[in-house]
C-alpha cells in the first residue's frame, strides 16, 4: 500500500457539496484573518474525513453477521425490533453501534438476502448513546430476508447533531454481506437486532469496522 493511500480515502458523492461549502468558507476566513482561515482548514479536513467512504474486506463464510457501521459498541440487550417493521413486540438481542462526529459514517450490510421491508420514522435527535434514542430518535429501518428465511433487522438511528438519514436501498433489491445501504450526517447509530438463539461475538465498549468485523455467527446458537 502507498503512503498516499492511508492517508487519502476516496469520498462518498453525498460529502461533495458540503467539502465544497467547507472550502469556500475558508477561503472567506483567509481574507478575514489568517488564523481563522487554519481553523477553515481544518474543519475542511475533518469534513472530508467524514465522508470518506474506503474499501473494506468483507470476511466469507456462512453465518457470519458483520458489523454495519464503524464505531463502538454502545449496547447489548433484549428489545422488541420497530414496530413499524411489523415483526411483532417478541424481543430479540440488540447490539447497538454508535458513531461519533470521526467514525466513518457509511452504513453496510450485515448480512446477504433480500430486502423485504424499509420504513422511516420521523422523531427527535437525541444521543445517540442512550438507551431511549432507539424509541424516541428519528429513524430509518430495513430488514433483510436470509436464504434461511429468518429476517434480520436494521436500524439507522440519528444522533444529537444528526440531522438526515439516508437510505440507498429499496424494497426488493438485494444485498451482499459488506454492501453499502446507507449513511447518517453527522454522529449516529446502527441497531441491529439478532434472530432468536444467536448470540453476539463482541462485547460493549469494542471497536467495529463497517463490513469487516464479525458481530455474530447465526450457526453458533446459544444451547
Amino acid at each position: 500500500m502507498r503512503m498516499r493511500d492511508t492517508f487519502l480515502k476516496p469520498m462518498h458523492p453525498e460529502g461533495r457539496r458540503f467539502v465544497a461549502a467547507f472550502a469556500v468558507v475558508t477561503l472567506i476566513l483567509f481574507l478575514i484573518w489568517e488564523p481563522l482561515g487554519w481553523i477553515g482548514v481544518g474543519l475542511t479536513v475533518w469534513c472530508y474525513y467524514f465522508f470518506r467512504d474506503p474499501e473494506r474486506v468483507t470476511p466469507l463464510g456462512a453465518g457470519l453477521v458483520i458489523s454495519p457501521a464503524d464505531g463502538i459498541v454502545s449496547l447489548i440487550e433484549r428489545a422488541a425490533p420497530p414496530p413499524e417493521l411489523g415483526l411483532g413486540a417478541d424481543e430479540r438481542l440488540r447490539v447497538s453501534v454508535f458513531m461519533s462526529v470521526f467514525n466513518c459514517h457509511v452504513n453496510r450490510a450485515p448480512v446477504p438476502g433480500e430486502v423485504v421491508k424499509v420504513a422511516y420514522k420521523p422523531g427527535k435527535f437525541l444521543n445517540a448513546s442512550l438507551d431511549k434514542a432507539s424509541e424516541d430518535n428519528e429513524r430509518n429501518s430495513i430488514v433483510i430476508r436470509m436464504r434461511d428465511g429468518r429476517d434480520l433487522p436494521v436500524t439507522q438511528i440519528a444522533g444529537l447533531v444528526a440531522r438526515r438519514i439516508l437510505c440507498f436501498t429499496r424494497e426488493g433489491a438485494h444485498l451482499s454481506a459488506g454492501d453499502r445501504f446507507g449513511l447518517i450526517r453527522f454522529g449516529s447509530r446502527l441497531d441491529v437486532y439478532l434472530p432468536e438463539g444467536v448470540e453476539p461475538e463482541v462485547r460493549v465498549g469494542q471497536t467495529m469496522v463497517a463490513g469487516e468485523t464479525v458481530l455474530a455467527r447465526l450457526d453458533e446458537v446459544a444451547s
